[in-house]
């Protein structure tokens, strides 16, 4: 077992290290006065554990990638994979199905204590049999805490992984039990990372559903637009070096429009902003389960996992000509640069500022729309970034309004020349000046699309 092998390389390291000090401490004494010996010996000694640390790190690492790799471990592995783009129990219990069943040879018992409803069990095991269900029904109570835990070929408590026949997650009132019979060959390591994953399934179909049952209330539009509300920022987060504002206004009361800024660290900044296609109940669902995948991403930096994600997650939804656009990017105010993945938005464009006066520079599409056709490999570029520099990401809203004589008011000069008297001002006063433009193109008339802006604008 893995935890053995680290004992040994423990144990083995200090042994050669110690041996390798005192042949060297041998030499270093027989060739000089103690004093300069032994200070040269305690800078020997610690060269030598700082490399012994160094080593046994990487040797642990790479031992426990292999282990991981076996064929036992894998296996849940890629079953955690699987949960990570799931969205329904369908999805939930193909994963259970294709992986730990077809493949694993287990026995699933998927159950809600709330009510002891059997949400899925393996046909033709001892997991579908009336005793099985009754005993772990006893022993395993709806109170019983978050967690995974190991199970004996009696149903009962085993803290001993050599002992277990089995093991079971735990989340509110749902139980996931898993008989197999090599239970004792996984290694500790898996277990947490299956049980994150499933957590995290819980929480996002519970999302999902929620919004779904609301979708259903088509009289109930404004509960809805305030479940929309919860989404996106109520204010924008206080970043070092950034100064960040934003402007959302709804065509209809649910709008398919979203964006988030989320902190990665003290350096490093996530923004998103994009838009769904048509308006509405599925717009609004579409623009949640986007809002929910970036959230709980946990690799942030990987912009194209996030946009492969939100891919999979639109189109297991099965909603008809449902897409989104979006510009997602990591603002390092360290380095000076952005990362970013344009999907198709109206270019966002960066407001630098130069002796002749401010220039724009847009970030181009580099990728197409997501969660309706097949997605090509996904392109993240790179752009320098300079202090007092402006970054505008807007909806088509804004650059698509119309005047009387059906002009757009992004093809304007009007337009270019309001951002660029505006670049030096601060991101709300910024934002509040182009979105007094945009109501004052349109004449009065109504809006004929929702209307939101991201602006951020970097510190010194």
């Amino acid at each position: 077992m893995l935890k053995t092998k680290r004992k040994i390389i423990f144990y083995t390291s200090y042994i050669l290290t110690g041996v390798i000090f005192i042949g060297i401490s041998f030499s270093i004494v027989s060739g000089g006065s103690f004093l300069i010996s032994f200070i040269t010996s305690v800078i020997v000694l610690i060269i030598l554990l700082l490399g012994r640390d160094s080593v046994v790190n990487t040797v642990n690492e790479k031992i426990k990638q292999k282990a991981l790799c076996s064929v036992e471990n894998s296996l849940l592995l890629r079953f955690s994979e699987k949960v990570r783009t799931a969205y329904s129990t369908d999805d939930f219990v193909g994963a259970l199905q294709k992986t730990c069943e077809d493949q694993g040879d287990m026995g699933i018992l998927y159950v809600n204590r709330e009510n002891n409803y059997v949400l899925y069990n393996s046909p033709d095991r001892i997991t579908s049999y009336d005793d099985t269900t009754k005993t772990l029904e006893l022993h395993f109570p709806g109170t019983w805490q978050n967690g995974c835990y190991f199970f004996d070929s009696k149903l009962g408590l085993v803290s001993d992984i050599k002992k277990a026949r089995g093991f079971f997650l735990v989340y509110g009132t749902i139980q996931l039990f898993f008989f197999c019979r090599y239970t004792h060959l996984f290694e500790p390591e898996v277990f947490p990372v299956i049980f994150e994953e499933f957590i995290r399934f819980q929480n996002r179909s519970k999302t999902i559903e929620s919004m779904s049952e609301i979708a259903e209330l088509s009289a109930e539009w404004e509960m809805l637009a305030e479940t929309q509300k919860f989404f996106l920022p109520h204010t924008m987060p206080e970043i070092d070096k950034l100064d960040i504002a934003a402007y959302f206004r709804p065509l209809v009361n649910v709008s398919g429009d979203y964006y988030t800024v989320l902190p990665i660290d003290e350096k490093k900044t996530l923004v998103m902003l994009g838009d769904v296609s048509g308006k509405g109940l599925a717009a609004a669902l579409v623009m949640g389960l986007v809002m929910n995948i970036v959230k709980i991403m946990d690799n942030k930096e990987d912009l194209a996992g996030i946009v492969r994600a939100i891919d999979i997650g639109i189109k297991r939804m099965h909603l008809e000509d449902k897409y989104t656009v979006l510009f997602i990017g990591i603002i390092n105010t360290e380095s000076m640069r952005i990362r970013y993945v344009n999907a198709s938005m109206s270019d966002p464009i960066v407001v630098t500022k130069s002796p002749d006066g401010f220039r724009i520079k847009p970030l181009s599409s580099n990728c197409s729309v997501i969660g309706i056709i097949d997605l090509p490999e996904i392109i993240v570029e790179e752009k320098r970034l300079f202090r007092e520099d402006l970054i505008l990401m807007a909806s088509d809203g804004v650059s698509e309004v119309m005047d009387d004589n059906g002009i757009e008011l992004g093809d304007t000069d009007l337009y270019i020349n309001t951002v660029q008297d505006s670049a030096s001002k601060t991101a709300k006063e910024f934002v509040s000046n182009i979105a007094d433009l945009v109501l004052s193109y349109s004449g009065g008339k109504k809006l004929r699309d929702d209307v939101t802006m991201l602006v951020v604008k970097i510190g010194g």
